[in-house]
């Protein structure tokens, strides 16, 4: 297993994983481990190590059109041991936009009653057929709040399956834990940031939605809710980071990704996507390439959508009239 420094304390080691060969030498330097394999963690599971207390979370969440029941799929089957964490309600409920970030204090409560102490290890993953759709999202959570020590199942239940790994429909009992968080206020973009921004060009924004609906031509999953982008947005899909099978590409794929698409990893970039849940799939690969502040913008195309001028919604048809 190899020692991983901290980000934040490049002297003091930090448990990570068994390294992935396609990892840059830049990010096995200063970040702390994004990925585990399966195999790690089903070593984990089966002997705790001293001083590595690590607690996976399924974060599975889908959106409505999918018609999945993500917490219905957990108790059917999840990996021994995961907690599961849902999205929408560990998040701010007094919002019109959907699952925005919670106060820190929330935050604490809430992992601390899923087992997760400020010393764990948090592994998250999900259950989509893509391999990874809503757990880096939980990922890029932890960081905002002050928390690097936490994972990626890479390839996600789908592949943890696929290479025959148990699974389990127990009830998982947590021990609660105190936990405590703190707001990185930098890992978080505003509506009125991206406002600014149209005319700055401070940061540059990357949309992780589907082609269609950053153009305009295909539907937003949410009534109300029109497709197209704001003004200076680049188009990344999500999906572009991983690989067919369900893993993320090596940092090398997307770092060519990134370059393909004119986003400079050396300045400030920006993800945002329908409601910042794929929006995280940006910061873990600008992650893996070293660069670990991209920020999220949290209300995303949703609140854009609802807040703004009809000159600043970008459609190949309907936009916004009024």
């Amino acid at each position: 297993m190899s020692q991983v420094p901290h980000v934040k304390s490049p002297g003091k080691p930090q448990v990570g994983s068994e390294p992935k060969e396609d990892v840059g030498a830049m990010s096995q330097q200063l970040l702390y481990r994004a990925l585990v394999s399966a195999k790690w963690v089903s070593e984990a599971i089966k002997s705790p190590q001293a001083g590595l207390a690590v607690q996976l979370l399924d974060a599975s969440w889908y959106l409505p059109k999918m018609k999945r029941d993500p917490r219905s799929e957990y108790e059917e089957r999840h990996i021994p041991g995961a907690a599961f964490f849902d999205i929408d309600q560990c998040s701010d409920r007094t919002s019109p936009y959907d699952h925005m970030l919670p106060s820190a204090e929330d935050f604490s409560q809430y992992v601390g009653k899923l087992g997760v102490s400020s010393d764990s290890h948090v592994v998250v993953y999900d259950g989509s057929d893509q391999g990874q759709f809503s757990a880096p999202r939980v990922w890029w959570m932890f960081r905002a709040f002050g928390h690097d020590a936490v994972s990626l199942l890479d390839g996600g239940l789908k592949n943890w399956l696929r290479e025959g790994y148990p699974v389990t429909s127990a009830k998982h009992r947590a021990v609660p834990a105190e936990f405590h968080a703190s707001l990185d206020k930098s890992m978080v973009k505003s509506h009125k940031d991206i406002k600014e921004n149209i005319e700055s060009r401070h940061f540059q924004v990357v949309d992780a939605r589907p082609a269609g609906r950053f153009r305009g031509i295909e539907a937003e999953p949410r009534e109300g809710i029109e497709p197209g982008h704001f003004p200076g947005a680049v188009n990344i899909p999500f999906t572009e980071f991983l690989n067919e099978s369900g893993f993320e590409k090596s940092p090398e794929n997307i770092r060519s990704l990134f370059q393909e698409k004119k986003v400079d990893l050396s300045k400030p970039i920006v993800a945002s996507c329908g409601s910042g849940v794929s929006a995280c799939h940006v910061a873990l690969g600008a992650y893996l390439c070293g660069k670990p502040d991209v920020a999220i913008y949290d209300g995303a195309w949703m609140e854009w959508f609802m807040r703004a001028r009809p000159e600043d919604i970008i459609s190949e048809r309907k936009g916004k009239s009024q």
